[in-house]
């Protein structure tokens, strides 16, 4: 029997970036996950790492790999020495939950969930730029910078500015006359947001200084873990800033990310900005998972305390990344007014 410590253990970015591999003789031997919930891991978590598509993940619903979870902290073997004995018992006899793989191709690799017009691309640096159509007018055009969450596998193939979900939101925008840009930033653990923060600004001096953008007229759209990352924008909002758009985003570290440092927390940004915000666009996912949805909580009461301009979209029976998972009319609808919502904020 082999355990799967590293789900159990305080650094939870390494289920992340290391897959697991089983081969030969190992394959045939029964592993076990014991996740310490304290720490902000569950079975509900890893599912939907499974869910989300990539192969690394996908190791995990092996059918000789079951779970169990504990409620407590790391170290389980002092805080809860009698429950664990129990666990690994029924670890030892086959015991544990399987997860389950979605049917059919990755969900990362399938199509944007609304069609949209290829757009001609230009890579520049860390920002790939979609371009309007040649009749809309010769600009230079509003711009939406979409960054992409994490934390993510550096060799993830494809990248995602090449995969079909941002690509997608991109080139909506493009089609509705602005420029769809997304970033690609290095969060392939929790101890990186801070260059994740770098790449991210850099990205935006790009797309800024590009002649066919109004530098003036930008919008940030964050997505999934990326929305630590907005913390700095609502701490110290540009006036260029025209609109912030979270999307299923993870707004204060989740349990067990004590590396992530305080500045990456857009709740007690949104709580100490003095300043005049931006219009914030706030998507959520009904079925999100209970962590990520306690952070969202937070953030909408401390928007309703400080009277912040936020607008709030429901999907109410949407999942984490529900464009790739549910690409239902209910999801195709909160898309399609996030994107209005924007590019009115853009062309007020």
């Amino acid at each position: 029997m082999q355990l799967l410590s590293r789900l159990s253990g305080p650094h939870p970015q390494r289920t992340l970036t290391q897959p697991l591999r089983l081969s030969g003789a190992a394959a045939a031997v029964p592993t076990s996950g014991i996740l310490c919930t304290a720490g902000g891991v569950t079975v509900e978590v890893v599912q939907a790492l499974v869910r989300s598509g990539p192969p690394q993940f996908r190791k995990l619903a092996d059918p000789q790999v079951g779970f169990f979870e504990l409620a407590t902290g790391h170290w389980p073997m002092l805080s809860s020495p009698d429950e664990l004995a129990e666990v690994l018992l029924r670890a030892a006899a086959g015991e544990g939950r399987r997860l389950a793989v979605p049917e059919g191709e990755p969900p990362f690799l399938r199509p944007f969930l609304t069609e949209v017009p290829e757009r001609p691309r230009v890579r520049n640096g860390r920002v790939d730029v979609h371009l309007p159509k040649p009749e809309e007018p010769r600009g230079p055009w509003p711009a939406v910078l979409f960054v992409h969450g994490g934390p993510l596998p550096p060799d993830l193939i494809p990248a995602p500015r090449d995969s079909p979900l941002y690509v997608g939101y991109a080139r909506y925008a493009a089609s509705m006359g602005a420029v769809g840009a997304v970033a690609e930033h290095r969060l392939h653990g929790i101890t990186d947001y801070a260059r994740s923060a770098d790449d991210v600004t850099e990205a935006i001096e790009l797309l800024r200084a590009d002649p066919r953008v109004d530098p003036e007229r930008v919008a940030l759209w964050f997505f999934s873990g990326a929305g630590l990352l907005a913390a700095d924008w609502i701490a110290a909002p540009p006036g260029w800033l025209r609109c912030l758009t979270l999307t299923y985003p993870v707004l204060a570290p989740l349990p067990g990310w004590g590396a992530v440092a305080p500045r990456f927390r857009p709740t007690s940004a949104l709580r100490a900005s003095g300043r005049t915000l931006p219009p914030l666009l706030l998507t959520r996912a009904g079925l999100e998972t209970a962590h990520i949805a306690a952070t969202v909580e937070e953030f909408v009461a401390a928007a309703e305390e400080t009277k912040a301009p936020i607008e709030i979209i429901d999907v109410p029976h949407g999942v984490h990344g529900f464009e790739i998972h549910d690409p239902t009319d209910e999801s195709r609808k909160a898309v399609a007014r996030a994107m209005r919502t924007v590019l009115a904020h853009l062309r007020s």
